[in-house]
Order: C-alpha cells, then sequence, then structure tokens
C-alpha cells in the first residue's frame, strides 16, 4: 500500500516496517501507549508506535533493515527484549517521542554443552533457558535474578546485573556479542571475525580494543545475540542463614563477611544482610495498623512482627557451592568467623529447605501460617541459589499494592506495583554501611517510605544495596513521596561516599550534572556511531 503524499516521516516509516521480513506487526501510537506505557514507577512517555520482531533464521538482516528505516527516516527508536526492567522504567525510553522496537520474539538459543557456554538472543528468559537445561538434562545452572523467570537474560547482563549463583557478575560471564548499530551496519567482534566464532565465545577480552562494554548501559546498538559462560551445576549447594540480633553489631558483621568471603573464594557465592523491614516485605502481608506520624509501620508494629515470624534486626544469606568435602570444610570456616556476631546458624540444602516447608504447613494456628510463609520463601530461595528462576522475590513488588496480587505470572507493571529501586555501591567498609544505614533510614522517614534494605556482596571489597521504595501507584501523591525520596536518597548518598551502578529512566538526565570527562568522551562515541541521536536517546547519555 503507498502511504498518502502528505504522509509524516513515522507514516513512511511505519509502512516501510510492515514490509520488511521477520517483523510481526507494527503498532500505532494507542496501540503502543497501551502494550508499553505502563510503568512501576509512575513515569509516562509518549511512545509513537512500536515494531514487534519475531525469530527468524536472520534477525541481524531483520533489524539491521529495520534501523535502516529509522536512520532513513529520522525516527529515533528504543529497545527492548521483554520490557521487564521493574524499578527501572519497565519497558520505557529515557525520553518522549521514541519508537518501540520489542524484540522479544528473538528467543533462539545454541548451547556448546561440553565448555558450557551459551549463546542467546534478545528475548530468551531465566525460564526458558532453565526448561531447555532440565530437557536436554544439561549440567549447568541458569544465572538467576530476583526479577523473575520472564525477564529477560541478555537485557540483564547489558545492564551489568547481579544475581546470587557462581558467577555472580552477569555481564563479567559475557564473552561475544553481535550487534546492529544505528544506521543498521553491525558490529562484530575482532577475534569473532578474524579468527574463529568458537575462539570468541570462549575468550572475552578478544584481540584488539576491546569494545564489547560500550553496549552495556549505553544506547550505542542493538544487541541482538550474546554467549554466556554458565556455571556448571556443583555436587553440593547450600546456603548458610544467621541472625544478628542486635542492629549494634552490623559494623562487626561487615568485618566478618569480608572475612568470610576472603577466605572461601570460589566456594561462597555471594552473602546478603538484610534488616527486618526487608525481609518482613518478603513474608508478611503489610500490617493493617495505623502508620505513625510520619507516615510509616510504627517500630513496636515491626518489632512484634519481628518476634511473630523470628526475624532478626538483621538476616545473613550466605550461598555456598563445590564438592560436599569443600562445603563441609567451608561451614566450619563459617562458624569460626560467626562467632559473637551470628546466631540461630542454620546450613540448608534446597532438600532441607523443602522439608522444612511442609514440616512448617502443618503446624497449627497463626504460629504454623506465620512459619508456613517464612519457611515457604526460605524453600524458593534456595531453589534460586541453585539456578532455578522462580518468583519468590516478586512478591515484594506487591508489599504496597491495594490490588490482589496473583499466584504466579506475576507482573509489577501491568499489575500497578508502585516500585523505584535505589541501588548503590557501598564499600565493605563498617563505617560505610552504619552511614549508609543511617542516611537511609532518615531519609525514607522523612518521605514516609519504608526502610527496605539489603547488602549484597559485589566481591570482597564492595557491596551492591538495594532499596525498593514501595508506594500505592494509584495515588499521585505517594507517587511523588517516592521520586522526592529517590532524588534524596541519591544527592545524600552521594555525600557520604556511594552512588547507583545502575539508575531508572528519570534518574539519567539528572546524573549528567556530575559528569564532565566521561560525559564528553561518550558525546563523542555517540555522535560518531549516532549523529542523529536515532537510538535510545538520552539513555545515559
Amino acid at each position: 500500500m503507498t502511504p498518502p503524499l502528505d504522509s509524516t516521516p513515522l507514516d513512511l516509516a511505519c509502512a516501510a516496517w510492515r514490509a520488511i521480513p521477520g517483523v510481526a506487526e507494527v503498532l500505532t501510537q494507542d496501540a503502543a501507549q497501551q502494550a508499553y506505557g505502563a510503568d512501576t514507577g509512575g513515569s509516562t512517555r509518549i511512545i509513537r508506535a512500536a515494531v514487534r520482531i519475531v525469530a527468524n533464521n536472520a534477525e541481524d538482516d531483520c533489524v539491521s533493515a529495520v534501523m535502516r528505516v529509522a536512520h532513513q527516516h529520522g525516527v529515533a527508536v528504543h529497545p527492548i527484549s521483554t520490557g521487564h526492567n521493574w524499578g527501572y522504567g519497565t519497558a520505557l525510553p529515557a525520553g518522549d517521542g521514541c519508537v518501540i522496537i520489542d524484540l522479544g520474539g528473538l528467543r533462539e538459543m545454541s548451547l556448546d554443552a561440553e565448555l558450557g557456554v551459551v549463546t542467546l538472543q534478545p528475548g530468551v528468559t531465566q525460564g526458558m533457558l532453565a526448561e531447555f537445561l532440565d530437557r536436554h538434562h544439561h549440567p549447568y545452572m541458569v544465572p538467576v535474578t530476583g526479577a523473575g523467570p520472564t525477564c529477560s537474560l541478555l537485557s540483564n547482563a547489558l545492564e551489568r546485573g547481579y544475581g546470587v549463583t557462581p558467577y555472580t557478575d552477569h555481564f563479567a560471564a559475557v564473552t561475544d556479542i553481535d550487534a546492529v548499530l544505528a544506521d543498521g551496519s553491525l558490529y562484530r567482534t575482532t577475534l569473532r571475525e578474524a579468527g574463529t566464532e568458537e575462539l570468541a565465545r570462549l575468550f572475552k577480552w578478544g584481540l584488539g580494543p576491546h569494545s564489547v562494554p560500550l553496549f552495556t548501559q549505553s544506547g550505542l546498538g542493538i544487541v541482538t545475540r550474546m554467549s554466556i559462560v554458565l556455571a556448571r551445576r556443583p555436587e553440593t549447594v547450600k546456603v548458610c542463614l544467621f541472625n544478628v540480633n542486635d542492629d549494634a553489631l552490623l559494623e562487626t558483621a561487615v568485618e566478618r563477611v569480608r572475612q568470610i568471603l576472603r577466605s572461601l573464594p570460589g566456594t561462597v557465592g555471594g552473602i546478603n544482610l538484610m534488616n527486618r523491614h526487608r525481609v518482613l516485605a518478603m513474608n508478611a502481608p503489610y500490617p493493617d495498623a495505623p502508620p505513625d506520624a510520619n507516615g510509616q509501620i510504627p517500630l513496636d508494629v515491626i518489632d512484634k512482627l519481628g518476634r511473630q515470624y523470628q526475624i532478626a534486626p538483621w538476616t545473613g544469606f550466605c550461598t555456598l557451592y563445590g564438592t560436599k568435602t569443600m562445603v563441609a570444610a567451608a561451614q566450619k570456616e563459617i562458624k569460626r568467623a560467626l562467632v559473637g556476631v551470628g546466631s540461630r546458624i542454620l546450613f540448608l540444602s534446597p532438600g532441607n529447605a523443602r522439608t522444612l516447608a511442609k514440616l512448617a504447613k502443618m503446624l497449627p494456628g497463626a504460629m504454623g501460617q506465620r512459619l508456613g510463609s517464612t519457611a515457604g520463601t526460605l524453600a524458593k530461595s534456595l531453589d534460586l541459589v541453585a539456578g532455578r528462576p522462580n518468583e519468590t522475590a516478586l512478591p515484594l513488588a506487591y508489599w504496597r499494592n491495594p490490588g490482589r496480587q496473583p499466584i504466579d505470572n506475576r507482573d509489577p507493571g501491568r499489575d500497578g506495583c508502585g516500585l523505584l529501586w535505589y541501588a548503590p555501591l557501598v564499600p565493605m567498609r563498617p563505617q560505610y554501611a552504619r552511614a549508609y544505614v543511617n542516611l537511609v533510614t532518615r531519609v525514607a522517614k522523612k518521605h514516609g517510605m519504608e526502610p527496605l534494605l539489603t547488602f549484597t556482596s559485589v566481591n570482597e571489597r564492595l557491596f551492591d544495596s538495594t532499596v525498593p521504595l514501595l508506594f500505592d501507584r494509584s495515588v499521585p501523591e505517594a507517587v511523588a513521596r517516592a521520586r522526592a525520596c529517590y532524588k534524596e536518597l541519591l544527592e545524600e548518598g552521594r555525600k557520604i561516599g556511594v552512588f547507583p551502578y545502575r539508575v531508572g529512566v528519570d534518574t539519567m538526565e539528572a546524573i549528567k550534572v556530575h559528569q564532565t570527562h566521561s560525559l564528553a568522551f561518550h558525546a563523542k562515541l555517540k555522535q560518531t556511531l549516532d549523529p542523529a541521536n536515532l537510538l535510545s536517546p538520552g539513555r545515559y547519555q
């Protein structure tokens, strides 16, 4: 069909996109807004259209053709995989006026079963990889996150996400990528082209300038294929759970965490420290008690719930992987390291946790229900650290949601949840941890938010902390409070030496004021690779 003479550049682009093999559908603005406009942070964007690409044998040809059309007509686009970037913008671009390029239909994957490298497309989710590995009895673990089975593996790695399995840094496990640039030209690594595809999958540093990281947290290209090294499923998987029964012991606990990570590299995958608020949000319903003068759950209610659900001021969660002998030896080292700090130290396998959950359900009355809830969450968490994706962490997003929570197939964006993630890096120093906890507690209180706080070890020197700001998305005042809280956490956190490793779409512009040389360098790259600023404009740049 020939477009009318008075067609806009977008009309012409949409007509051209519809004719490209591999494009399943082109949505008009209203349909695109309906499909991609819901955000857990309450943000809105004008989405002009959407292009859905499906699996075919030449996905690069299709994506390349889509980008050549965008380049020809000067239409800005924003690629997504599954659009489940909850807490950071969901499926939204950084600014108004983009066309969504939905790559969720690209779902091919292949595994080098001998060497443990999977090559996959943007639409491959944690759940799809888990099903593939189980179906073919491959002894590898999915690099899971708490975001759930429906989230893209490729996109999480491009956001430099972290998980709890042995390869905690997901981008560090990436070896090779394919990408399409803003003008439709292709990107390949030097080793892939000059050497062999197998060598490129096996050696992440390649040959010559290492340019793969330029495609993470950027708008420099559309990554269409990625190779990721998978951790082999070990003989033994266990977690260590321990309580820190006095908040005053936090600094000592941080020192002991650092000691464990230094002494047991390779056996300990990672260690979490979670405050009572955070653990309660994952196990207990939001209390009916009236809020205090600050709009928060009263502290006496938090203390009461902590006693009822057997949750201490701080809970430690440590993952262990290896042979039975290695894990047994590590357990002894951990017990010694936690003397005087940790109490009720438990070492559990996934099987132990499932048995505990079944026994807890048999207890009568309210106590049985509460312990059953905690034990059930624990069992699912054990499956998660064993590399089996599930939704155990997703109920957190529904804690302040007035709507009914689905039993499964949860989608916080679709279901109206209010969620923003504040995720700063915190040096693994006791004084930094205390200053940071005090900051989060003070700022959350000021804005009527609950201080739900987790420290997750990135390595023996650094924590990635995550603070979910939960609110009723249907109430404009609650959305405004959450945004004001995030803004103050960002500003005040920087003053004490902590800063996010990842931000949402509404914060990308704000952090520019703190950049000079890095911003200039990124601008030069963008000007060279995308002079018309058509690919994810405003994304971290």
